[in-house]
């Protein structure tokens, strides 16, 4: 894990995926909500993003980039939802101006001349799987620019895992450490332990710590459900309990693992050839700054990132 250092390069054979709801709702919560344009309409989210995507532009430089967003930031047309209705239910309504901020995000991307992906049925996450998946078959490596831990699971040796706002860059081996299980057993860990931001209940009184013993000696949800018996056996508190309550909510387990894994095969007509940046649209974005006031700073920086300096 690299904390602290210089942010990274460009480099080849790298494509980067911004998970763009998280930066957005961070812009949201901490701009100052005052911003507004010549209507009156909120900007601070769309303010704050666009210049989180600038910046990372500028310092990155990447060879390919995609955008990837949630059109239901509630997750009410997700598939997931279909398949458990209290899927995200805990969340409140977002507000009309985020969501109206959400869509000009999109519109920046492609004024920067960058792919944006969003789908209603399925989650950026699954657009940041399929398209990382693509990517890796064809011998790229991933930067996935996220805080989100469900994202965790979609890395593999060669990737990064880039909390941009802490600084951070977790790698393979770092992921464990920091989350609680390898990339791998990611979603089987969160199908156990639940995930409260989604709703996820899991298996009740199974926590981190007793999945994290769990799956050091079993290698999947399946393996662990195939073994049941041997837990009773296990140098571990409560082991007969805990294999009870296992057994008793067995198909909330395989439920929950449903909604926590990525899918990474989504039908998405995009191509790699689709995240090499296009020249940005100098045109249209002074016009979209003008339109939402916003000077001259992101101005400048869109035509240093034209002009490659």
């Amino acid at each position: 894990m690299n904390a602290g250092a210089a942010q990274p390069q460009a480099r080849s054979g790298v494509v980067y995926y911004i998970d763009a709801s998280y930066f957005i709702f961070r812009a949201y919560h901490s701009m100052p909500p005052d911003m507004v344009d010549g209507d009156g309409n909120a900007t601070h989210a769309l303010y704050g993003f666009a210049r989180f995507l600038s910046d990372l532009m500028e310092q990155v430089r990447p060879e390919r980039i995609g955008v990837a967003f949630d059109l239901s930031l509630r997750g009410e047309t997700s598939f997931r939802n279909n398949i458990y209705p209290a899927y995200k239910a805990n969340r409140e309504a977002p507000p009309a101006d985020l969501e109206r901020q959400f869509a000009l995000c999109r519109e920046f991307c492609r004024h920067m001349g960058l792919a944006e992906f969003a789908s209603t049925q399925y989650e950026a996450d699954d657009i940041i799987g399929t398209l990382a998946a693509r990517s890796r078959a064809a011998g790229l490596r991933n930067v996935l620019v996220t805080r989100d831990k469900d994202l965790s699971q979609l890395i593999r040796d060669g990737d990064v895992f880039w909390d941009y706002s802490g600084n951070t860059r977790y790698h393979y081996h770092d992921i464990e450490p920091r989350f609680g299980a390898t990339p791998e057993l990611i979603a089987d860990f969160l199908a156990l332990t639940g995930d409260s931001v989604d709703n996820i209940p899991g298996v009740p009184g199974v926590g981190k710590k007793t999945a994290a013993l769990l799956f050091a000696v079993f290698g999947s949800l399946d393996e662990l459900y195939a073994n049941l018996d041997r837990i009773p056996l296990m140098k571990l508190r409560g082991a007969a309990a805990v294999a009870a309550r296992l057994l008793a909510h067995k198909e909330a387990a395989y439920l929950a693992r449903r909604l926590t894994g990525i899918v990474c095969d989504i039908p998405l007509e995009a191509t790699l050839d689709d995240l090499k940046p296009r020249p940005p649209d100098s045109a249209g974005l002074d016009f979209f700054f003008d339109t939402h006031r916003f000077g001259n700073i992101l101005r400048q920086q869109a035509r240093r990132i034209a002009a490659g300096v």
